[in-house]
């Protein structure tokens, strides 16, 4: 009789790039504790850690942003534009609101703070190499006061048409795909969605996934910013949860 055991699933390979060795070296030692998660390769700047991406196949990118030289907002940019399909996972201490919002642009799919417990950061890299998005609860009051801090490309349209964004979001989307990104954008889950909207699980699922199609967005993170640009989220309203993946 044959054996019909599926094989292991293939450890999710990591790149860890940080100018402090003690936060490399506490990473990996935890990771080596884990059987689904493996370091691929270390960097101590941005250009390296581009390097080490294309030459090691990793998934992701534990990536800090003050580093000298390639910053990691540049770093990020690079990656996530490439054709390696790594995702960003941002470890930050949170003191500059200007760089987590310019990796955010850069596409980032997490961003997380060094004070956190590791469990939480491991679990936070097996949810962003599972393709969804992940902001910390610490990180989320920040980025949405950033968000509306700053002039929306509505403030600079031109009297005579919509601001770029938000007519890039009308001309792809129907009325009821916006309702869906505007909940989306204030933080709802889709299960909150459906009971706001009154419809399915599988119904929001699906008005996801269009708009993610449709607005060429990376992820649920991408999606978040785009409700904001194009003005569908208004100063005050409610900030994205811990998990953004719905």
């Amino acid at each position: 009789m044959s054996d019909t055991t599926a094989p292991a699933p293939r450890p999710v390979r990591v790149v860890l790039a940080d100018d402090q060795p003690l936060v490399r070296t506490a990473l990996r030692m935890v990771m080596a504790e884990t059987e689904d998660l493996r370091v691929a390769g270390e960097a101590s700047d941005g250009a390296e850690a581009v390097r080490l991406v294309e030459e090691t196949g990793a998934d992701v990118v534990v990536m800090d942003l003050r580093m000298p030289g390639t910053d990691g907002i540049e770093a990020t940019r690079r990656i996530t534009a490439g054709r390696s399909g790594a995702r960003v996972v941002v470890l930050t201490t949170f003191d500059d609101d200007d760089h987590v919002y310019g990796a955010l642009h850069a596409g980032a799919s997490g961003f997380l703070v060094k004070d956190m417990a590791m469990d939480d950061i491991l679990a936070a890299v097996r949810v962003v190499a599972s393709g969804d998005a992940l902001i910390a609860p610490a990180v989320t009051g920040r980025l949405i006061k950033e968000f509306t801090r700053r002039p929306r490309d509505g403030r600079a349209a031109a009297p005579d048409g919509p601001a770029p964004a938000a007519r890039h979001v009308a001309g792809r989307t129907t009325e009821r795909e916006r309702e869906v990104l505007t909940l989306v954008g204030r933080g709802l889950s889709n299960t909150e969605i459906a009971e706001e909207l009154h419809i399915t699980l599988a119904t929001v699922k699906t008005y996801v996934t269009r708009l993610l199609a449709k607005l060429d967005a990376r992820d649920r993170v991408h999606l978040v910013i785009l409700a904001y640009e194009a003005g569908l989220v208004a100063t005050g309203d409610s900030a994205p949860p811990e998990r953004v993946d719905g």
